[in-house]
């Protein structure tokens, strides 16, 4: 019931498609009892199977026989004043009308059960998306890419099912069968009470199945979401898996994945389908029985219950059975629903580790400096950052060498909060970066990462990245500064050429240079560049570097080189080892030193 409560969290944004859905069901019910409750007593009239009383009874409601005698004088005088004929020409068309009206308010309840069904997965899917948005990095270093996936799609689709069905089991077949079970107590209250007493038994067989679909249904989501990694792995590594004839490798692996969610959805199907025949078989016993007890009261002497009602209550009930065994059908589907919604809460539950404050400081311009104040961070309990105190001035160029596993990504990825601290503070201007607005604090960066990100779009798209009302001259303008216009230009649409997924359709520097472009274009007062020339050929290189050099003048850059070359006229080199600051200085100091820079400096040389 908690996951079914949490499925109706959402539908309370379409309460009133939810509530027209009920009130058609509703109606759809009405018409339905009425056709079958009406017309049985006025054919035996017809047939002459039962008489026409001579007067109407005495108007009490309450009492069965009164009841029958006044519905029975009344269909009688219209047979009596119209005809058999004509009064059977008219039942005709008012069984079609009820019919007509019966199925016509039950598309209405459909029709309006679409907006909510697909609203909530809507809403839930912009939710996942959004919460994906916001997690740290650090979230997604313990996830598979493919089960994140499987989440937003598998579950979700999962969760509109079981919406549908819980609509239908709230709002329709509980409806449909109290309405039903209220008319079968005023026909007889002494046989309604016997069936319903059958009724817990099955109910509890029915349950303890749907626990055991619960579970077996969350195996089956998680499997889907390491099938999708599989996937997803494979064509991002398909360079790898041919250069390294593992084909043979990664197709057993995928196989063997795929058979155990073979098994455990053979599982999950043969529960699930266990819903109908079970219900049905169930409500065969129920009625061979409620025959037997039905028939012994028609039979008895008293004659407590009269053979037409009787098969007027036989008709009703015979209703009963669709709306529950749809009841059963739908309790299953819920069932698998709420481990799907299990899933995804388990993501929107997830902590905002990085969270704004509600007072944050809207911070548009830097002025100063950025200071680092005796910072400290580890990746649980590895430490990568020890101790970190450092001053960057506005408009000085500083540069970050060290071996690798440093911590030099790590010590910029601080600064726009991918990460944060556990010790110490880092300011901007003197104001700490956890007290500012998060998309301002951004906003005052661009950053150039070593891993070139790019989009499955078009060039101008992937440059103008993030910026809205952007002009094809600023685009080109940009491009020209990171030396990437002349290739754009022999593309076969210019700048509007689709570049492919990761931008595969272009080498390893012309997607560097898109990336340059897309910080030259952003203008930000703080540059981040993380080995933005690593991945650039010689000539490329020295063209995008002498770019750079006059882009970083009168801004505060903070540079991540690995060839020492590239940074020799930064204002300060900071070199780190194992997450400790060794060394600050001038490339020509540090040189001198004769310390940790001078070693990779020399080993760059040699080489």
């Amino acid at each position: 019931m908690k996951s079914l409560a949490k499925i109706f969290f959402y539908i309370r944004n379409y309460w009133v498609f939810a509530s027209l859905n009920a009130l058609f069901n509703i109606f759809s019910i009405l018409f339905s009892l009425v056709s079958f409750a009406l017309f049985i007593p006025i054919l035996q009239m017809l047939f002459k199977t039962a008489e026409i009383p001579e007067k109407a009874g005495p108007l009490v409601w309450t009492n069965m026989d009164s009841m029958k005698e006044n519905f029975y004088h009344f269909f009688g005088q219209l047979i009596r004043n119209y005809g058999e004929d004509e009064v059977l020409l008219y039942i005709g068309i008012a069984i079609i009308l009820l019919f007509f009206l019966r199925n016509l308010f039950r598309y209405l309840a459909m029709f309006f059960l679409a907006v909510v069904r697909n609203g909530v997965v809507k809403d839930l899917r912009n939710e996942l998306y959004t919460k994906i948005l916001i997690l740290p990095l650090g979230y997604y270093t313990q996830r598979r890419k493919g089960d994140l996936i499987a989440r937003m799609t598998a579950d979700v689709q999962e969760v509109e099912y079981s919406t549908m069905s819980s609509l239908e089991m709230i709002f329709r077949d509980p409806i449909q069968i109290i309405a039903f079970v209220v008319t079968l107590f005023v026909i007889s209250p002494q046989l309604t009470i016997f069936v319903l007493i059958l009724l817990p038994v099955s109910g509890f067989l029915i349950g303890r199945i749907g626990k055991s679909l619960k579970r077996t249904s969350g195996k089956g989501q998680k499997k889907m979401g390491e099938i999708l990694a599989v996937i997803e792995e494979t064509i991002s590594g398909l360079r790898i898996i041919k250069a390294f004839s593992a084909i043979t490798f990664a197709d057993k692996r995928f196989q063997e994945t795929n058979h155990s969610f073979f098994r455990i959805m053979v599982r999950l199907y043969r529960k699930r389908d266990l819903a109908s025949p079970l219900s049905e078989f169930l409500s065969a016993i129920v009625l061979t029985i409620l025959l037997w007890y039905g028939g012994r009261l028609v039979l008895a002497p008293e004659d407590s219950l009269d053979a037409a009602f009787f098969l007027v209550y036989l008709t009703i009930f015979s209703q009963v059975i669709p709306p529950a065994k749809s009841i059963t059908q739908a309790y299953y589907n819920v069932q698998k629903g709420a481990a799907s919604m299990d899933r995804i809460k388990h993501v929107l539950d997830e902590p905002e580790v990085i969270e704004q404050k509600a007072d944050a400081v809207a911070k548009r311009e830097f002025t100063n400096r950025i200071e680092y104040k005796d910072v400290c961070f580890k990746y649980q309990a590895e430490p990568v950052l020890q101790h970190i105190n450092l001053v960057i001035e506005k408009g000085k160029t500083i540069a970050v060498v060290g071996p690798s596993g440093a911590g030099k990504s790590t010590l910029v990825d601080l600064l726009p909060r991918f990460y944060d601290i556990q010790e110490g503070e880092l300011c901007i201007d003197g104001i700490p970066i956890r007290d500012m607005v998060i998309d301002n604090l951004r906003g005052l960066m661009g950053i150039v990462s070593q891993e070139t990100i790019l989009f499955n779009d078009t060039v101008f798209n992937n440059i103008a990245f993030g910026m809205e009302d952007v002009s094809e001259k600023e685009v080109i303008s940009a491009a020209k500064v990171a030396n990437a216009h002349e290739f754009i230009e022999r593309m076969p649409d210019g700048y509007y050429t689709n570049i492919g997924d990761r931008g595969t359709k272009l080498s390893g520097g012309q997607r560097q240079r898109l990336s340059i472009a897309r910080a030259v274009l952003k203008n930000p007062p703080i540059l981040i560049l993380d080995e933005a020339t690593s991945a650039l050929d010689t000539e490329s290189e020295r063209l995008v570097q002498q770019a750079l050099e006059n882009l970083m003048k009168n801004r505060t850059s903070i540079v991540i080189a690995h060839r020492l070359s590239t940074i020799q006229h930064a204002d300060e080199i900071i070199v780190l080892q194992d997450g400790v600051l060794v060394e600050r200085g001038a490339h020509q100091e540090l040189l001198e030193e004769n310390g940790v820079y001078r070693k990779l400096y020399d080993m760059q040389v040699f080489v």
